[in-house]
């Protein structure tokens, strides 16, 4: 499919460049995969067949991105015995370049999911959250800029809210803000001031809901500049990514895989020297089955 981006600023050697963009969500502390047991999910997922996966297309493709919509804590005795450390240290492993922010990452307090980024290499991204009264404060940050070759993507998390979904003791004085308002700001930031060529959203806000509530899908036609919408929370598997529209009429991709990391999305952008388009792929997300 053709997407309309802003002009690609002149570069000295490739005529092409290819990003590759790769992403999980929900996985809630499923480190091994899930048992033999006659269940729906039997044999897949676990931390090391996807690092088999993300390094088998690492050695595909030149440029690649790894990401994560959030909630990685949660949901196997891994997390009630380390409280986070064995999540945070397996995406370092795997070398992960941003994640945002899940309503279950909260679930060991604030002080907790700060102590258990001392192990992340890659940064915590928020955009929506106002931190400014929390341990934290200066540690989550509003956006990450990536130059993948001689392109600059921008990548910004929101956050769904808080109140009556996690205990208030838990994220304290976190104060959440309008994710449209917050996404519309940061993305005019980055593709104005910054000058990205291309803006992705890691959201933890939902993929769909039959009431009148937040969503990726009727997030993306409010946000300006918005590329690419990777979602989390509702543990939608989605076979392909969608196609949407945002704010300025462009293109804006939509994807989400689920949860217990037992899909890996995969995107993959081509952008071309002095033009204002990039062809974007949307690969059928990829089953992670135990070796």
């Amino acid at each position: 499919m053709m997407a309309q981006g802003i002009p690609v600023r002149n570069w000295d050697n490739e005529e092409v460049i290819k990003l590759t963009i790769l992403h999980t969500n929900d996985v809630h502390s499923r480190i091994d995969p899930f048992p033999m047991d006659g269940s729906r999910l039997q044999g897949l997922g676990g931390v090391a067949s996807r690092a088999t996966l993300i390094k088998q297309i690492r050695k595909e493709e030149k440029n690649v991105l790894l990401l994560d919509s959030g909630d990685i804590f949660q949901g196997t005795p891994y997390f009630n015995m380390y409280l986070g450390e064995v999540e945070i240290k397996s995406m370092t492993a795997l070398s992960y370049d941003a994640a945002t922010i899940g309503n279950h990452d909260f679930d060991g307090g604030m002080d907790n999911l700060k102590n258990q980024l001392k192990y992340a290499s890659f940064p915590l991204i928020n955009t929506n959250y106002n931190f400014k009264d929390t341990t934290l404060n200066d540690t989550v940050r509003e956006y990450q800029v990536k130059n993948v070759g001689d392109i600059r993507i921008g990548i910004f998390g929101l956050g769904i809210e808080l109140q009556g979904l996690v205990p208030k003791n838990l994220y304290g004085n976190t104060v959440y803000e309008d994710p449209i308002t917050k996404g519309n700001s940061i993305s005019s930031f980055l593709k104005n001031e910054l000058k990205c060529d291309y803006i992705i959203c890691l959201s933890h806000l939902g993929y769909s809901y039959k009431e009148q509530k937040i969503s990726d899908v009727s997030l993306a036609p409010q946000l300006n500049h918005v590329d690419l919408i990777l979602g989390g929370h509702t543990h939608t598997f989605l076979d392909r990514a969608i196609l949407s529209k945002n704010k300025n009429d462009n293109p804006l991709i939509i994807n989400q895989v689920g949860w217990a990391g037992v899909m890996l999305g995969r995107i993959d952008i081509s952008f071309e020297r002095n033009n204002s388009r990039h062809r974007c792929k949307t690969c059928k997300n990829e089953w992670i089955i135990d070796a």
